[in-house]
């Protein structure tokens, strides 16, 4: 009972990140099970794919419902998404694992450095985007209602090709290094196509949800996913990625970001420091 109430609390934890920032809840859970619970790693990987899709099941509901995700970038960058993870599965062992996590660490830390520098910068010198010829074809550009400003935000979607190569690449990360790709995708929409923080991470919800599906089908059969470490973390889940919803909708953007960076500052060195063959918890 007693482990039960803890996993029930750290799921909550994780719900409410993760459907405040789009990363999932992961970096929340594989942690807290490994270190302080000292559950095997197989079974929190299992359990952290589970509470990827109990917080998108949970933050969905509430965004669609709010018209706050964009349904059509989620289905256009769930296509790059998915080939990447499936050709990364596929070359699993043909790469060095260090030089990818170094790679794929220090795009963060440069994201983490664009997202600072723009923060910093007064809005007048901030470019608007620039209007695109696919994101227009493909009906890509949206717009959402503010609850933090009682604005309606109309946004256009820009740099379609390279959001796609982004997701792409996270899609491979994902498949050739075992790891989650939230942080790529909010990064993909946010920095790369200019689309809003909030819609982005929305987006990127339910995007998570879709690609974590398919990898727990192998984790059930192959024994990793416990039901009496899933079931607690997932009604947790659920009630946090409730509140994180609300949270965010009322949340101002500069507040919102400054809460994105240094996770995703830490996500980033954590690979970066990996790539060198140093493991921080």
């Amino acid at each position: 009972m007693t482990q039960a109430l803890i996993l029930a609390g750290v799921g909550l934890m994780a719900g409410v990140l993760g459907a405040l920032l789009g990363l999932g809840g992961g970096i929340i859970i594989t942690p807290v099970l490994t270190l302080i619970l000292g559950l095997p790693i197989q079974y929190a990987i299992a359990a952290s794919i589970v509470a990827v899709i109990a917080t998108s099941s949970g933050a969905t509901i509430a965004y669609l419902k709010d018209e706050m995700l964009n349904l059509r970038v989620a289905m256009f960058l769930e296509i790059a998404t998915t080939v990447g993870a499936v050709l990364g599965a596929i070359l699993t062992g043909l790469f060095n694992a260090n030089i990818l996590y170094f790679l794929f660490g220090a795009l963060l830390l440069f994201s983490v450095y664009n997202m600072i520098r723009k923060m910093l910068m007064k809005p007048e010198n901030i470019k608007a985007p620039v209007p695109d010829k696919a994101a227009a074809r493909l009906n890509l550009n949206g717009e959402y209602f503010d609850k933090s400003t009682n604005q309606l935000v109309n946004y256009q979607v820009t740099n379609v090709p390279g959001g796609f190569a982004m997701m792409f690449g996270a899609g491979l990360a994902s498949g050739l290094l075992g790891i989650g790709s939230g942080a790529f995708k909010v990064l993909a929409m946010d920095t790369i196509m200019k689309m809003p923080l909030k819609p982005s991470t929305a987006t990127s919800n339910l995007m998570m949800g879709v690609t974590a599906a398919a990898s727990a089908t192998v984790y059930f059969f192959n024994g990793s996913l416990q039901p009496q470490i899933a079931a607690p973390l997932a009604i947790g889940i659920l009630i946090g990625a409730t509140l994180g919803t609300r949270l965010m909708q009322i949340m101002p953007t500069k507040v919102l970001r400054w809460i994105f960076i240094p996770v995703i500052g830490y996500m980033g060195l954590q690979m970066l420091l990996k790539g060198f063959g140093v493991t921080i918890g």
